[in-house]
Formats: C-alpha cells, structure tokens, sequence
C-alpha cells in the first residue's frame, strides 16, 4: 500500500507562491503518472498538473503558465510550483500516484490565496 504524503500548503496573498510537495512511501515507476489534483468548496475535483516519464506535463487550464510540476524518481517525490497565485486557486490539494494498476491519493493540502 502506497502512503503520499503532502506538504507545503497554506496562506498566500494574491500574487504570491507556493510550492508543494508529496513523496510516496514506495517507488512509483516513472512512466506511472504522479499529479495534483484540487478541489474548492462546492466544485468538482479537477486535474492541476500530471507527470510521466516520456511525456510533456498536463496542466490545467487554468494554472497553464502559473503552475509547473516537477518529479524526482529516486526521492519518489514530485512537487507543485505555484506562481502568480488567484483567489479562485483556493483548494484543497491532493497528491495522485498510480502504480501496478492501483490508484493512491495523499491527504490533501489546503491553499488559501486571499488578501
């Protein structure tokens, strides 16, 4: 059982950065795809970044530009940067792993972006 554990959340103006992280207890091959995912109050979850080997990041829309997610195999961790953030970017954030047929999520993150 694959455990991902998240940091970096918290409380930003708007305009400011974040950076978060989540490392997986187990080895996740890289060609399987780590990602972040968010959801805000009364929205849908939505895809915010994905990453695998061999292939260009998938990015949000909204976050195209703002946002780059970055993966480092051998510390089993991939990490969100976050730039430019907006008050819609409120949510909470969940790290995504998929391994040998198997979905895992982290606990999720909160990020506030307010003034």
């Amino acid at each position: 059982q694959v455990q991902l554990v998240e940091s970096g959340g918290g409380w930003v103006q708007p305009g400011g950065s974040l950076t978060l992280s989540c490392t997986a207890s187990e080895t996740i091959f890289a060609s399987n795809p780590m990602a972040w995912y968010r959801q805000a109050p009364g929205k849908e979850r939505e895809l915010v970044a994905r990453i695998r080997s061999g292939r260009y990041p998938d990015y949000g829309d909204s976050v195209m530009g703002r946002f780059t997610i970055s993966r480092d195999n051998a510390k089993n961790t991939v990490w969100l940067q976050m730039n430019r953030l907006r008050p819609e970017d409120t949510a909470v954030y969940r790290c995504f792993a998929r391994d040998a047929g198997n979905d895992y999520w982290g606990q999720g993150t909160q990020v506030t972006v307010s003034s």
